[in-house]
């Protein structure tokens, strides 16, 4: 039990010191003067578009969570769903092993509406699977339309490598659309039924996924110059795939990942540029929600303290009245 409670984290601080030492060699040239400069010449209308495209990726990501809650036959308050989602990814974001933080989070706050843990432990691989499904999704679509971005990381590869790869994922996507519109029986797993998402659901997920990591995308985009910039497509391209090492690697914030990738991908652009609209994100995807994150558990956890201590009181209350109105023992 020891070895797995240590596993992921060590996993983290390798991958963070190994990308650290990757993005030292890479700064050597660039000040942080040049970074501040950068964040300077940024319009402020950019800085609106950014975090605009923020609050769009967040209210995505608490439509995992709706969806999931749907396809299990769960009604919640959508109040209560997206205070819970924007916790969740506020802080597996920031931690790392974003799986199992985020499965922890997800357990106390549904288990105190009535779900058990199978059902929140079904939720959570329903809104992984439904982040993967978008990066699916977007990667196949950009791999097909833009085969040339591989180069920027395997200068080598023939072009055919991505247009293949692309064409891969874009039909795995197309697999799991034909298994839900052709109904399968559904499994078990242990005692836990598994069934297969209605259509109307898996299109949720088809529009749910996309959408967050454009809006993620977008913050980098924005924050970017128009020197250089080699359009969105070619930003969600690299963002895509940054993010997904970032979240193998389990690296909390995904740092010096994010960095080493979006520096070798973006190399017309300057470099102190691109580490600008990354702090950019930083502060908008991380840093913000999950000060944000913090006072939400705070305010959760005095609300259950306080209801316990009220259920508490009316058990006193009834305990003692019980024992008045018993009869006293005869002689």
């Amino acid at each position: 039990m020891k070895t797995k409670e240590f596993a992921w984290p060590a996993i983290g601080l390798v991958a963070v010191a190994f990308s650290l030492w990757l993005l030292y060699k890479e700064l050597r040239g660039i000040s942080l003067d040049d970074v501040i400069d950068s964040l300077n010449a940024i319009p402020y209308s950019h800085w609106g578009l950014a975090a605009g495209s923020a609050v769009i990726a967040y209210m995505a990501l608490a439509g995992y969570d709706r969806i999931a809650l749907l396809h299990l036959g769960k009604r919640l308050p959508w109040s209560f769903i997206a205070l819970c989602s924007f916790t969740t990814y506020a802080l597996s974001h920031n931690i790392g092993a974003s799986v199992f933080s985020g499965a922890v989070v997800r357990y106390r706050a549904y288990t105190s509406r009535g779900l058990s843990g199978g059902e929140v432990g079904l939720l959570v691989a329903f809104c992984s699977f439904t982040f993967l499904l978008g990066a699916l999704l977007l990667g196949g679509a950009v791999l097909l339309f833009e085969p040339e971005l591989m180069a920027r990381y395997f200068p080598d590869l023939p072009i055919g490598g991505p247009i293949a790869m692309g064409a891969i994922m874009l039909l795995v996507v197309a697999l799991y659309i034909f298994g839900s519109v052709m109904g399968f029986k559904p499994r078990r797993i242990g005692r836990f039924p598994l069934a297969y998402p209605r259509f109307s659901v898996v299109l949720q997920q088809l529009a749910m996924g996309p959408i967050e990591l454009i809006g993620a995308a977008a913050i980098i985009y924005f924050a970017l110059p128009e020197v250089g910039n080699p359009g969105f497509m070619v930003v969600l391209g690299i963002f895509l795939a940054s993010f997904s090492v970032a979240l193998l690697s389990h690296a909390p914030g995904g740092l010096g990942v994010l960095e080493v990738l979006f520096l070798t991908g973006l190399p017309d652009i300057n470099q102190a540029d691109v580490l600008a609209a990354l702090v950019v994100f930083r502060m908008f995807y991380l840093l913000i929600p999950f000060a944000l994150s913090l006072v939400v558990i705070l305010l959760f956890e005095r609300a259950q303290f306080l209801n316990w201590a009220k259920r508490k009181a009316e058990a006193s209350v009834l305990a003692a009245r019980s024992s008045r109105q018993r009869p006293p023992p005869g002689p």
